[in-house]
């Protein structure tokens, strides 16, 4: 394969800087987290409605086996992350701060946590519809964070084609690692999981992008690349929100996706490499998605890692294990410092879009005064999709609400630029995401009526 050129870089217009903070886990490879005594899987860990137990409380279930099916087509399916037996089916803490119906399963210390149906599948044999029907059953969702269900994302309306399929492993987002580990240490799998979208998409071209701070990653993609494979690695510029699927788009093909439309409008279907290798590693060994890449990072843990997580795995055990919280840990974060949630309990379990978490001290959380706005109009430089961020917060704060669909916030992807440049503190994103939620429930009303 042709070597890649620096000069071939690619970005997008606008975005911002911040400090990567990669060092922590960069160089850590993938360790396996060990099977904790209880393990909490909610019904609702992805986009859509939640999902429906199958099991009863002090039934058997062994790992990797069904207990929740989906309850529409917008939903997912759930899977025992371990062998053991349902301990209780009750609301438990959510990472968004609810509580939400879970299935709690007390672990089997004694059972050597084998798969339920551990074997290969032959992907050759079967046709795309059947392809899609296996993702869709091994209940995979967007692992980058939005937790979108895959066979959604994957079935193509009517009319359309999905000419491009991309491999997004930009992972913008400060201090996170675990697509950067993914792409050292699982290509194989990466690999197959293209070959498998592809079959299912009937796509012509493949990208796969990555930014240039993670060049080794780059270099070990390349000298791995399958002769056969249409497939581009793509080097992008370090910027934030790279990641993001509308940028990500513009950077790779210089194709802007429409407002209020998706990239299967300009004939893209973009998906996350964690997704990929998993979908990949699913049809080598019959594994649904029941674990996950964790990077566990930040100046408030004593012993950052990249862990191999078993989903519902709750987040004081994965804190025990890596060696406690530093006495001066303030918040920690589902995510990164960009788009993470604030968690407030720490009996709160991992879940399938959960790619990080954060943990940060006194010294980077501390009360910002909050000043007038000053129009300096750098929020407008940084705001990626081209909104104005300073009249949207504006109406925000004096509860215009009804105003702001004219200036598009509904394109807001909150991805936090606005936030982060903004000199008199303002929380913009905080605001956006409050209205964006007040105006959503307003048309709720109005189409019900």
């Amino acid at each position: 394969m042709q070597a890649i050129l620096t000069k071939n870089i690619k970005t997008f217009k606008h975005g911002v800087h911040p400090e990567e903070y990669k060092e922590y886990t960069k160089d850590l490879p993938i360790e396996r987290m060990p099977f904790m005594d209880e393990i909490v899987l909610p019904l609702s860990q992805h986009s859509g409605s939640p999902s429906k137990p199958i099991v009863k409380q002090g039934e058997k279930v062994y790992r990797g086996q069904l207990i929740a099916d989906s309850t529409g087509f917008v939903s997912a399916t759930l899977h025992a992350s371990v062998t053991g037996w349902v301990k209780v089916i009750e609301p438990r803490n959510h990472p968004s701060g609810q509580m939400v119906e879970s299935i709690v399963i007390q672990t089997d210390r004694y059972s050597p946590q084998t798969l339920y149906d551990e074997r290969e599948l032959d992907w050759h044999s079967l046709s795309p519809q059947e392809l899609l029907a296996v993702i869709q059953k091994a209940g995979f969702v967007g692992l980058g964070g939005a937790a979108f269900p895959t066979h959604v994302k994957l079935t193509i309306p009517e009319g359309k084609k999905a000419k491009f399929f991309m491999v997004n492993a930009a992972e913008c987002e400060p201090y996170l690692n675990s697509d950067y580990r993914i792409l050292l240490e699982r290509t194989d799998a990466i690999f197959l999981g293209i070959r498998i979208y592809m079959k299912v998409l009937a796509a012509e071209k493949v990208y796969i992008g990555t930014e240039t701070n993670k060049w080794e990653a780059i270099d070990t993609l390349g000298r791995r690349m399958p002769d056969d494979l249409p497939c581009e690695i793509v080097p992008l510029e370090t910027k934030y929100p790279q990641g993001a699927e509308k940028m990500f788009t513009e950077a790779v093909l210089h194709r802007e996706v429409p407002s209020g439309k998706l990239p299967i409008d300009i004939q893209v279907i973009v998906n996350n490499v964690g997704t990929v290798a998993g979908v990949g590693e699913m049809f080598k060994y019959g594994q649904p998605l029941i674990e996950r890449v964790v990077t566990v990072t930040g100046p408030g843990i004593r012993k950052p890692a990249n862990l191999m997580v078993p989903i519902g795995t709750k987040l004081s055990d994965v804190i025990d294990y890596c060696g406690g919280m530093n006495d001066n840990t303030r918040q920690i974060l589902f995510g990164g410092p960009m788009m993470g949630a604030a968690q407030r309990f720490l009996d709160v379990p991992i879940m399938k879009g959960t790619s990080g978490i954060l943990f940060l001290t006194d010294y980077q959380v501390f009360p910002r005064e909050e000043y007038p706005c000053i129009r300096c109009m750098r929020c407008v430089d940084a705001c990626p999709v081209f909104l104005n961020p300073s009249r949207l917060g504006a109406l925000a704060k004096v509860r215009l609400y009804e105003e702001m669909p004219d200036y598009h916030i509904m394109d807001c992807m909150e991805c936090g630029s606005c936030s982060y440049v903004c000199p008199s503190n303002i929380p913009l994103v905080q605001r956006f995401r409050v209205s964006k939620a007040l105006l959503r429930e307003k048309m709720a009303r109005e189409e019900a009526a």
